[in-house]
């Protein structure tokens, strides 16, 4: 009789619905990758159209998912537990992942065509579609096992990306850091996750959470060690401060448009999986957590906007590498209201705090890069200097870019970046968090330097022949997508944390 229930565990119905909007994206991987072997080099450019489209589709699966909660690969034991759930927080992730894949995309069909003597085509396309699918797989996983493998999805074509220009030492140097990092990251988990496992016998994270309170005081020292080995294996990749070293040469040295997928989709990734492992396989760990990220938080944020600030000694500092400074000191911002759920006040509208400055961050991050895009088109070092004098030009791509830094300065009329900050702030001070909201609030005044001074370059008065951009299509759909976002969550910016509400607890 202990038969038949195993057998009917073993043989599961898959929901494809469910599971649609990563599948999508990895099917058409696919097809580009054989296509780009009949398709004439002559006409490569058509693969980048079809990848866009791919990553359309995937986004429009998620419109289905909207009547409810589904989950599919379960187990029926004493408690229910699945390997993947599409629930509101996972609708949510994979609404930024693929929007935010689909972004850089845009950018990306002009740069591959451009560049095709050093980037192949084939190659590219089907890298970035198969790192979306792992990203758009990540929040929906359930048990630890596919954390790690959605994990490594998103992150090993990730490598590739980078380093995929032939010839370019830097390009080359900088795959190589981030992958050094994110094996390193990889192994920690790994080994965290082995010993999670060995202490509570189960790697579903609903069950993770039920057992690890109750385990044997033998093995109590081995689940507290994988639990602190699996936060910092999180923590590698979401940039956070001491973990950070790759970030600044990596975002320099891979091709623009990358740069701009791994600081928006490489950021969902690693704090959704972040998120997952502490408030839903981790809650009876919050005292450790809880502080732990705090720290943390204060920490990223600090650095990555004094890191900003020093970039100003000299006049010829790279655009990029200051957004990649900016990168680090907004995952600091993204760190406070995680770190404020483990302190047991509200954690559902913490989690959502996290998600919708996720969401807003998005959209102006990637609008920035799309500027940095087209002036690097003709100013290929991509400069701060480059931009003084680009309203004299390019007016709606000047008053685009002002608009976006000051979403990410937190000021107006860039509302939805003041909303954003202030969200997170008052979640800092609701979890009784005093002494981060003030450390959180020098960091906003630093960045305020360094935000303003790039902005009131654009205005002033170009030093010799400005330079003429001539924006391509794909370019300026990618400027017209996030200003109309920009400027409608800047109106309405408390649908973002109505959108965002997460449904996990």
């Amino acid at each position: 009789m202990s038969a038949q229930p195993l057998a009917e565990s073993l043989v599961q119905s898959v929901d494809w619905l469910a599971i649609a909007p990563p599948t999508v994206a990895a099917v058409v991987a696919l097809a580009v990758l054989v296509a780009d072997l009949f398709v004439p080099e002559s006409r490569k450019a058509v693969l980048g159209w079809v990848s866009v489209a791919g990553l359309a589709a995937a986004a429009l699966m998620l419109l289905p998912l909207l009547d409810g909660d589904r989950s599919t690969f379960c187990v029926s034991a004493t408690t229910r537990a699945c390997s993947y759930t599409a629930d509101r927080f996972t609708l949510v992730i994979q609404f930024l992942v693929l929007g935010g894949a689909l972004l850089a995309a845009l950018l990306s069909v002009t740069n591959v065509d451009d560049d095709r003597r050093r980037v192949p085509a084939g190659e590219f396309w089907f890298l970035l579609l198969s790192s979306a699918a792992g990203a758009a797989l990540l929040p929906a996983s359930r048990d630890l096992a596919t954390l790690i493998v959605a994990l490594e999805v998103a992150s090993l074509p990730a490598f590739a990306l980078v380093g995929i220009r032939h010839g370019d030492e830097r390009s080359s140097e900088a795959a190589l850091k981030f992958f050094l990092s994110s094996v390193t990251a990889t192994a920690v988990s790994l080994m965290g996750i082995s010993f999670v496992y060995a202490s509570t016998g189960t790697l579903y994270l609903t069950q993770v959470a039920q057992r690890l309170p109750h385990v044997d005081g033998q093995l109590h020292t081995l689940a507290q060690t994988g639990v602190v080995l699996t936060l910092v294996g999180f923590a590698f990749k979401t940039a956070a401060v001491p973990f950070h070293f790759w970030v600044p040469d990596t975002y320099v040295g891979a091709p623009l448009p990358v740069a701009a997928y791994l600081s928006v989709v490489g950021k969902a990734v690693g704090f959704s999986g972040l998120i997952l492992v502490t408030v839903v396989a981790f809650p009876s760990y919050a005292d450790v957590w809880g502080p732990a990220l705090a720290a943390l938080a204060a920490l990223t944020m600090t650095v990555g906007n004094v890191a900003a600030l020093r970039q100003q000694a000299t006049r010829a500092y790279s655009a990029v590498r200051l957004l990649a400074w900016s990168s680090v000191g907004q995952a600091g911002y993204l760190l406070v209201p995680i770190a404020a759920a483990g302190y047991g006040k509200d954690p559902e509208k913490a989690i959502g705090s996290t998600v919708a400055y996720a969401l807003m961050y998005a959209a102006v991050n990637l609008g920035a890069f799309a500027v940095a895009a087209l002036v690097g088109r003709s100013r290929s070092g991509n400069r701060i200097s480059d931009y003084r004098g680009l309203y004299a030009t390019n007016p709606v791509t000047a008053l685009l870019m002002a608009f976006f830094l000051l979403c990410l300065a937190g000021l107006p009329p860039g509302v939805m970046g003041l909303f954003a900050k202030v969200t997170v702030f008052s979640t800092a001070v609701d979890a009784g968090l005093g002494w981060l909201a003030v450390v959180m609030a020098v960091n906003v005044v630093i960045a305020l330097f360094y935000y303003l001074q790039w902005a009131a370059l654009l205005f002033r008065a170009p030093e010799g022949e400005p330079a003429r951009h001539r924006v391509p299509a794909p370019l300026t759909a990618a400027l017209a997508l996030t200003g109309v976002l920009g400027v409608a969550l800047s109106g309405a910016p408390q649908l973002v944390l109505r959108f965002a509400a997460t449904g996990l607890f």
